[in-house]
């Protein structure tokens, strides 16, 4: 029943009329638990009550697939904003994106343009910014768009899915550019052609990738929830002595707030993957998806309206 309705909530997530009705209802039925607003002003309050905390925060811009140069320039707009918004605010955040909502399936030409001009507000604000990795289709592409402007810049970072076949190769070409990386399980629907379908083998690849990361003397956010996963990377970083600079823990805006704190307390660093914008129905959907309990909470928000 699991693995049914994790492939009915992928299957929702990719469904643009169903993204474009949601763009017009608004944030309802529980979609705020995991969305800290529509606006930049909205993120803002939600960054400074988690810094307050001692949580670092990566925010993240919603939005992709995006299907004209008009809506990738005001995603664009939209992330300068949000990156502007962290440097006057003095917030302890970066930037997270898709390259999807800023015109990657238009042209390379296109999407190179628009992370320029949020990169050179970035770094005029020292703000980090991280390019979300997304579906096994677009992920050259998007290695490829990383590659040519972490050339350029130095204040930029991406995703690595461990549950790709073609992840530990990623992982070894990328290593000439030491390079900020987000390693996390994946959470697309994928082939059994590119991927691994069963999770044991997902999450020994998961293992294999963050040694491999951290022992290659880069930094790496370990990306999960999994207490298990948690539990493997402070057991290597013991074991080879690697410094609590070279690594952090991220988890999603609203799962697992008691176990993010724990991590802060202990002295590690925790970053929050946190989300605004109106475009949160693929989110939305991919997080009903990775975890059933999270079904439960919006099913008792519908019912309680």
């Amino acid at each position: 029943m699991e693995k049914v309705m994790r492939d009915f909530f992928l299957f929702l997530s990719s469904n643009k009329p169903m993204t474009k009705a949601a763009k017009q209802y608004g944030l309802k039925f529980g979609a705020n638990r995991f969305v800290a607003g529509e606006t930049v002003e909205q993120a803002v309050e939600t960054i400074k009550e988690l810094n307050d905390e001692g949580l670092c925060v990566t925010l993240d811009c919603l939005g992709e697939f995006v299907d004209n140069e008009q809506e990738a320039g005001e995603i664009t707009d939209l992330c300068i904003d949000a990156v502007r918004a962290i440097g006057l605010n003095n917030l302890d955040s970066e930037l997270s994106l898709k390259l999807t909502s800023l015109g990657l399936d238009l042209s390379e030409e296109i999407v190179l343009e628009n992370m320029r001009r949020i990169l050179d507000a970035a770094t005029e604000h020292n703000v980090f910014v991280t390019i979300d990795m997304e579906d096994y289709e677009r992920c050259g592409k998007t290695l490829a768009v990383f590659t040519q402007l972490k050339s350029e810049y130095n204040n930029i970072g991406t995703v690595i899915q461990a549950y790709l076949y073609r992840t530990e190769e990623d992982i070894k070409m990328l290593n000439e550019y030491s390079p900020n990386l987000r390693l996390v399980k994946g959470a697309y629907k994928e082939s059994p052609e590119v991927a691994f379908p069963e999770k044991r083998d997902v999450d020994e690849n998961f293992k294999k990738i963050i040694k491999m990361h951290l022992l290659n003397g880069n930094y790496t956010a370990v990306a999960t929830h999994d207490d298990a996963i948690i539990d493997y990377t402070l057991n290597l970083v013991e074991e080879h002595g690697i410094s609590k600079d070279q690594f952090e823990f991220q988890m999603l805006y609203g799962i697992r707030e008691e176990r993010q704190r724990e991590l802060h307390k202990q002295g590690y660093k925790m970053r929050v993957y946190t989300p605004f914008g109106t475009d949160w129905y693929g989110y939305f959907m991919r997080r009903l998806a990775e975890r059933p309990q999270n079904v439960a909470f919006v099913a008792k928000g519908i019912i309680s309206k």
